[in-house]
C-alpha cells in the first residue's frame, strides 16, 4: 500500500512539476497531448503552392458543381413558390415539410403537380420505395416474402390522411424500422414520390363520386 501512495504522490509531482496549477501564468507555449488538428497544413488564395502540377493554389470548380444559392429547378424551370425562387439553405415547406418557424406539418404538397413531376415521382417511387411497400403501395412488396412484413400500407386510412409534409419528414428521416432516405433521395424526388403516392391511394380508394359526371355511366352498371 505504502508503494502505492509513494507512486501516486511521485505521479502528482511529476504532473504538477510538467503542467503547473490551474490558473497559473507561463510564457511556455503550452502542452497539446490532443491538438485536435487545431494547425495544419493549408494554402491560401492566391499564393503559390508545389502541390499542383500549374503551382497554383486556387482552383477552379469541379465540373458539375452546383452553387449554394442556386435555386431548385423542376421540369427545367426554377420552382417559384409565393412569387420567389425556393433555394436549399431556406427555412422553407419546400425543404423542412413544415410550415416556417413552427413544428406543424404542412397539408399539401407545396410544389406545383405537372405530367413531368409525376412521371419522376413513379419512377423514384420503383426505385427506392417498392421494394418493400410494393408497387401498388400495399406494403406488400418483395421484403414481405423475407419475413419483413411491418411495411407501411399507403391504403390505411392513417395515412391516407397523413399531411403531405409528414410523409416528406418520414422519407427524408425515417420512422421505425424505415431508415433515413434524405441521403439518397433529393429533395425534388421527395416530393414527387408523395404525389406519386398520392396517385397510388386514389388508384385504390377512388368512388364513382371522383369520375366526371359524362364518364360515370359505365362505372355504375
Amino acid at each position: 500500500m505504502r508503494y502505492f501512495l509513494l507512486l501516486f504522490v511521485l505521479t502528482c509531482l511529476a504532473v504538477v512539476g510538467v503542467c503547473g496549477f490551474r490558473g497559473s501564468f507561463t510564457h511556455r507555449p503550452p502542452i497539446e497531448l490532443f491538438p485536435d488538428m487545431v494547425r495544419q497544413n493549408k494554402v491560401r488564395p492566391q499564393t503559390p503552392s508545389d502541390f499542383f502540377a500549374n503551382e497554383e493554389s486556387s482552383r477552379l470548380m469541379p465540373v458539375g458543381t452546383v452553387a449554394h444559392t442556386a435555386a431548385y429547378v423542376m421540369g427545367g424551370q426554377p420552382l417559384v413558390i409565393d412569387g420567389h425562387p425556393v433555394y436549399p439553405y431556406e427555412d422553407s415547406p419546400v425543404n423542412t415539410g413544415k410550415i416556417p418557424g413552427t413544428t406543424n406539418f404542412i397539408a399539401v404538397n407545396p410544389v406545383p403537380l405537372t405530367r413531368q413531376l409525376l412521371d419522376r415521382g413513379e419512377q423514384r417511387f420503383k426505385i427506392n420505395c417498392m421494394p418493400c411497400h410494393g408497387p401498388a403501395g400495399d406494403g406488400k412488396g418483395i421484403t414481405s416474402k423475407y419475413n419483413m412484413i411491418s411495411m407501411a400500407n399507403f391504403h390505411d386510412q392513417r395515412l391516407v390522411n397523413m399531411a403531405d409534409g409528414e410523409i416528406f419528414n418520414t422519407i427524408t428521416y425515417g420512422k421505425n424500422l424505415m431508415g433515413s432516405y434524405g441521403a439518397n433521395v433529393p429533395v425534388e424526388d421527395r416530393w414527387a414520390i408523395i404525389y406519386y403516392i398520392r396517385v397510388l391511394e386514389r388508384s385504390q380508394l377512388a368512388t364513382v363520386d371522383d369520375v366526371p359526371e359524362p364518364d360515370r355511366g359505365p362505372f355504375k352498371k
